[in-house]
């Protein structure tokens, strides 16, 4: 029987590093003359109805005041007084017309105002 001679290292499987590592996912690329914004951080519905309620205060008065008059003139039409019925559901199309022009003004404001 002949013995068959391999070259050495080719019947073993040849270990290899890992490829070297080009980038950092966690971090935003590298690229000259040009810096990224920071990050912004994300803010629950309280903070952002806090700080839209300080932006434009009317909106949510309008809709308190729509929902306050509804409330009442659904209570006072179940109760069958028909005038003060009559009279809070008026009240409550102008609260509404109220909150429609604050809305409206807010959005104006907000495009009418100049970039940070």
């Amino acid at each position: 029987m002949a013995a068959v001679s391999t070259p050495v290292g080719q019947d073993q499987p040849t270990k290899t590093s890992p490829p070297p590592v080009l980038f950092d996912l966690s971090q935003p690329p590298v690229i000259e003359g040009f810096t990224p914004l920071p990050r912004v951080t994300e803010e629950n519905f309280k903070d952002k109805f806090i700080r839209k309620t300080k932006e434009n205060p009317f909106v949510p008065i309008g809709c308190l005041g729509t929902a306050g008059a509804l409330i009442y003139g659904l209570g006072a039409f179940r109760s069958g007084k028909t005038r003060q019925s009559q009279l809070l559901m008026r009240a409550r199309i102008f609260a509404q017309g109220f909150t429609v022009v604050a809305i409206i003004v807010g959005v104006a404001a907000t495009a009418l105002k100049p970039k940070q």
